[in-house]
């Protein structure tokens, strides 16, 4: 049997060489990723370069406030998230206003 006779010697005269890469008929599709405003206790932690205990003792003495999600049986959701904005504030007041005022 040649391999004008094989079954898809027809396809593959069609189509080009075997094992070659198809060309892309469209651009491929741009993946977009965007921050989350919640962090959790480890990734406000990370956000701040401080440890999870400290973000912690934060929240526990009302210096971080946390964000409460409310569920439908009239509970709230137990996991510790903090948005993103309050600690970007945080980090505002926390600056060392001192280098900017000229050392006053």
């Amino acid at each position: 049997m040649g391999a004008s006779e094989l079954p898809l010697a027809a396809a593959q005269r069609r189509l080009g060489r075997p094992g070659r890469p198809r060309k892309p008929t469209h651009e491929p599709m741009a993946v977009t990723t965007c921050a989350p405003r919640l962090l959790d206790v480890d990734a406000a932690a990370a956000y701040l370069g401080v440890s999870s205990w400290t973000i912690r003792d934060l929240d526990a003495a009302g210096v971080l406030p946390r964000v409460r999600v409310p569920l439908p049986n009239g509970g709230e959701l137990r996991r510790l998230l903090f948005d993103r904005a309050d600690l970007d504030r945080l980090i505002d007041l926390w600056k060392d206003r001192r280098l900017s005022t000229g050392g006053r």
